[in-house]
């Protein structure tokens, strides 16, 4: 699968609160819709299994969303492998695999990069770069509970938590 930055997306808002989720599976849970129903932008880091649940969270907040390796048929092929977005001045990267970044790409510029595909939820901050992986809001796998994450943007300060559901 070919890594391709698409054109950044530029939210003219210094200040917001981000839902972030990946790996649905098709599976859309009534705590996710209420976990995010406060947020101004919701990122779908890929694996949504069903164009429906994107249309379901856009009733909460615009979407932004990225194919994953499990997203097949011709609404899945409408979508990007991956996206780039700045808020305010904070520069974000979303892609489903981070394997899929082509090791030649540049990055660096990058406050967070938002990856999915593990089930495994993640925060972890490496060379002045955020690396956030919601981990799983659909099915239970291997272990690791069901969340999602929330990313807080306000006058250039980042704060990162991930949400576990109780289901």
């Amino acid at each position: 699968m070919s890594t391709e930055i698409q054109k950044s997306d530029y939210i003219e808002s210094g200040s917001c609160t981000i839902g972030v989720i990946s790996d649905t599976h098709g599976l859309l849970r009534p705590e996710v819709m209420n976990a995010f129903k406060c947020v101004d932008l919701i990122l779908h880091a890929g694996d949504v299994g069903d164009p429906e649940v994107i249309d379901h969270l856009e009733s909460v907040a615009p979407v932004v969303v990225v194919r994953g390796n499990m997203d097949y048929g011709s609404w899945a092929e409408q979508l990007p492998v991956s996206k780039s977005l700045v808020i305010g001045k904070t520069r974000l990267f979303l892609i489903h695999d981070i394997e899929w970044i082509d090791r030649q790409m540049e990055l660096n510029g990058y406050q967070v990069i938002v990856t999915g595909h593990t089930h495994r939820p993640l925060i972890e901050n490496k060379h002045k770069t955020l690396y956030f992986n919601p981990g799983s809001a659909g099915y239970q796998r291997q272990g690791h509970p069901v969340s999602i994450g929330k990313l807080s943007l306000c006058n250039g300060k980042l704060d990162a938590r991930l949400v576990e559901l109780c289901i």
